[in-house]
């Protein structure tokens, strides 16, 4: 089991990274999704999860450690907070260059004849 955890950590880590690297935008943010995922899975996995143990303490029990628990918890807010982040900064960017490219502001195809940068659409 463990390592098919780990396979899948793997997976999500290289997909996100691969996706990361692509020159549009909804692939880089994709990218960081699938990343703030795996990062997400490690985090849980790191934790040691125990099954069928009582998230409150009780004397002479063993319970569920809720470390790993806030740490996910705190990853996913935050991963939802850049995600949300490089949308409307991709949006922007799109409105400013006509282009959804990561590198548009520095692409020819994004100026004009004259050289002069494209005005912002209305």
């Amino acid at each position: 089991m463990a390592a098919l955890y780990a396979i899948t950590i793997g997976i999500l880590t290289a997909c996100g990274i691969y996706l990361l690297l692509r020159e549009r935008v909804f692939n880089v943010v994709l990218g960081l999704t699938l990343l703030s995922y795996a990062v997400s899975l490690f985090l849980l996995g790191m934790g040691r999860l125990s099954i069928g143990r009582p998230p409150v303490i009780v004397p002479g029990a063993s319970y569920a450690d809720p470390l790993p628990q806030a740490l996910v918890l705190t990853a996913i807010v935050i991963a939802f907070g850049m995600t949300a982040f490089a949308v409307v900064l991709a949006l922007r960017s799109l409105g400013l260059t006509g282009s959804d490219h990561v590198d548009a502001a520095s692409r020819p195809e994004s100026q004009d004849e004259a050289g002069d940068r494209q005005e912002p659409r209305p």
